[in-house]
């Protein structure tokens, strides 16, 4: 099997003849024989784009990791599957959807038949749909929009979705009919988009939605504290990203919000859990994944491998992972045959990282196990312990359409 990684702006060459679906091809060795043990080995070609550089490269580095782990994991170490000639491309896209195209168009037009990848949920929106215009398998990866759910035939994801957070943060409520809910946020798509997330499935449940949301250039958040203060809610979903984290952490903690209601956000990767502040241990998290979450087979399989290799689990790996187990039994079952793999991948349930994880036939959903986290002081540092396994069909996204 051959592994290469190539870097945007290098090498990229848009086909000059129409792309269209690729069926796929058989590879003899130099002789003119047969390959892998006198058989016709089918060979199949997989471009991973994905963020290798950018502002989402810890994500992409992550995701990579977890996916070499999971190749091993599913090939029985070695790396290969039997009667294929198996070629993996690692593409930086940067997290750029314009980039991302122009190297999904490229890998198509020299007879790619998988796509995966997608760090950001633009990047993977932009494949998605070349995959659809070109019949290739896509298989996004950690990026959360629920749009790629359902989004044609061809995609498929190896991580959650926004809705599997928002449904996993109604699990901290005793009830979510009549509950009073402020989503706290930035006034950005971010933000908007879990608005409309929380609206979508806790709204639908008889919960009473207020958003409060901050323009991006405010530094001043007792204001805004003090408004959720006011509204005295039930819960409060917090959706932030970026500079202001902690001085927005800091008002809440000084305003009393985080001793007076139960305030929920997702906890991110390694890197955000010290970013929470004095509060941290008032903060009730939802969580994909953090290390140390599960002990199941697949997570000590990974662990092993990433020590192994100089690496450490975190937020994003069990997506990388999860991915490779999906191409590794989309390939066997369906031999680089579009269709095949597809008809393979639907509806499969398997035991990976996080456990038991089934591919929803209808949208292509993945339902997984989620989890309730609490961050606990540890010799000064802020360290994620497991509150509660939050099980799968509990927070199933509604039918993507629906």
């Amino acid at each position: 099997m051959r592994r290469t990684t190539k870097f945007a702006g290098v090498g990229i060459a848009i086909a000059a003849l129409a792309l269209t679906a690729c069926a796929p091809t058989t590879a003899s060795s130099p002789d003119g024989s047969a390959g892998t043990e006198g058989a016709e080995a089918v060979a199949v070609d997989v471009g991973m784009i994905t963020s290798i550089t950018g502002p989402l490269a810890a994500y992409g580095a992550s995701y990579q990791q977890g996916f070499e782990a999971g190749l091993d994991y599913a090939t029985g170490g070695t790396g290969e599957i039997e009667g294929i000639d198996l070629t993996i491309e690692w593409i930086d896209d940067q997290g750029n959807p314009d980039t991302a195209v122009t190297q999904a168009k490229d890998v198509i037009g020299q007879g790619y038949q998988v796509i995966g990848g997608s760090a950001a949920s633009g990047v993977a929106l932009a494949v998605a749909e070349q995959a659809a215009q070109n019949d290739v398998l896509f298989l996004s990866g950690p990026a959360a929009a629920d749009a790629i759910t359902g989004v044609n035939e061809q995609t498929f994801r190896s991580g959650r979705q926004t809705l599997q957070d928002v449904a996993t943060a109604a699990t901290f409520l005793e009830s979510v009919e009549g509950a009073k809910i402020v989503v706290f946020g930035q006034d950005n798509a971010f933000g908007q988009g879990n608005v409309a997330s929380v609206e979508a499935v806790l709204g639908a449940e008889g919960a009473a939605i207020t958003p409060i949301l901050v323009p991006e250039d405010a530094t001043e958040f007792t204001p805004f504290a003090q408004q959720i203060s006011a509204e005295s809610p039930d819960l409060v979903f917090v959706a932030w990203a970026g500079a202001t984290t902690g001085a927005m952490w800091e008002a809440l903690a000084q305003q009393q919000v985080l001793e007076s209601t139960t305030v929920v956000t997702g906890l991110a990767d390694r890197a955000s859990y010290q970013a929470y502040g004095p509060g941290s241990g008032d903060i009730q998290f939802l969580n994909h994944y953090f290390p140390g979450a599960t002990d199941t087979e697949a997570a000590q399989a990974m662990d092993a491998y990433l020590e192994e290799h100089g690496y450490e689990a975190d937020l994003f790996t069990p997506d990388g992972f999860v991915g490779a187990q999906m191409l590794v039994h989309a390939i066997t079952e369906g031999r680089g045959d579009v269709d095949a793999m597809i008809a393979a991948l639907e509806g499969w349930s398997f035991e990976s990282v996080k456990g038991t994880l089934t591919i929803r036939a209808e949208d292509h959903a993945l339902l997984q196990p989620m989890f309730q986290v609490a961050l606990v002081d540890e010799g000064g540092e802020w360290v994620p312990e497991l509150v509660e396994v939050v099980d799968a069909e509990s927070v199933a996204p509604p039918l993507a359409g629906e």
